[in-house]
């Protein structure tokens, strides 16, 4: 029996984790903590506590599942990880890449396991994707189209807040520029021009726009918060291309389908209603006993962090440029005001 101990009791613990862990066989939901006793019980532990700490060092719990604010997430991950707990944590694992490689580089001195909950990756269709793809089944990858805008969050979010971590490209973004990266091959981008807009002044992002430019082709990435949801996913290759509807990133509840266009046939394929965070906690259950079993590689969670962080980079500078383009167009009118023209 694979214990969990989880540190938060948001809405993804109570809608998706907490049932998840409840609905497999191999595991037991030991203890949850959270400033909040009534959500943390509400989520059915064997034991609740306000205390974090308690969590990460009580012998009993075999994994923790973090599901804090995003800028908790290394601490919180490198202190379970020396207290010899395997960690789940919530996308994405650090704000930095130097925040993300502190915490692999502890995940392996302590000899556990360190996953990135990342729950679309465990569901067939994106498992079908990534075989396709290895399979050379499009040919080479030119072009990819990667969007998600999801839903605007509370005034009170700590989305909104950019030192928790908020924004829609830590957000949503992480889903397309995984889906991005994984076309092509994980190699980081050589390249990288990126638009990041806010509504207010001293938010976090509300929307991002990036090109990614790799070697043989290139990414356009899209992440918004916004009333208009939008899903999308194609990867078109030299010798055909893949398609992902309206729940690209967020297939689960109902049936869903992907169009795959191979040397000028196109399959259909559907997948029927499942739920890919029981999937992910029966294969980080087995992990943790063992037995064999799909994570995802910790390396991609290192190449998305820093292709995130290219992406953050690259959105300053071109802000940079932006301003100073501004400035000298200002003076020059002003020049121009000046002398009377």
């Amino acid at each position: 029996m694979t214990n969990w101990g989880f540190l938060g009791a948001g809405s993804i613990a109570r809608t998706s984790l907490a049932p998840a862990v409840h609905r497999h066989a191999g595991s037991a939901l030991h203890t949850v903590a959270s400033h909040s006793p009534d959500r943390a019980r509400a989520l059915g532990p064997k034991t609740v506590t306000r205390d974090y700490a308690r969590v990460v060092e009580d012998d009993a719990v075999d994994v923790v599942y973090i599901c804090l604010h995003n800028s908790a997430h290394a601490q919180w991950a490198i202190r379970a990880l020396e207290a010899g707990k395997h960690v789940l944590c919530e996308k994405p694992l650090g704000l930095t890449a130097e925040e993300t490689h502190e915490m692999a580089r502890t995940a392996t001195r302590c000899g556990r396991l360190l996953v990135e909950a990342v729950w679309n990756r465990w569901h067939p269709r994106t498992r079908d994707v990534e075989r396709f793809l290895a399979e050379g089944v499009i040919g080479e990858v030119r072009e990819v189209i990667a969007e998600f805008h999801g839903d605007v969050p509370a005034e009170d979010n700590y989305r909104w807040d950019p030192a928790l971590g908020g924004g829609a490209l830590l957000d949503v973004g992480c889903y397309a520029v995984s889906a991005a990266l994984a076309a092509f091959s994980w190699q980081p981008p050589r390249a990288v021009h990126a638009d990041l807009f806010v509504d207010r002044p001293g938010q976090a992002d509300a929307r991002v726009d990036t090109v990614l430019a790799f070697r043989g082709g290139v990414a356009r990435v899209g992440a918004a918060f916004t009333r208009r949801q939008r899903q999308r996913l194609e990867i078109r290759g030299s010798e055909g291309w893949i398609r992902a509807g309206q729940d690209a990133f967020t297939a689960g509840a109902r049936p869903v389908q992907l169009w795959v266009n191979s040397s000028g046939a196109t399959r259909n394929h559907t997948y029927s209603a499942v739920d890919p965070y029981q999937l992910m906690v029966a294969e980080v259950s087995s992990a943790v006993a063992g037995d064999p079993a799909y994570l995802v590689p910790l390396e991609q969670s290192l190449a998305v962090a820093e292709a995130l962080q290219g992406i953050r980079r690259a959105a300053s500078a071109s802000k940079r440029t932006q301003d100073q383009h501004r400035r000298t167009s200002d003076a020059i009118s002003d020049s121009s005001k000046g002398s009377g023209a």
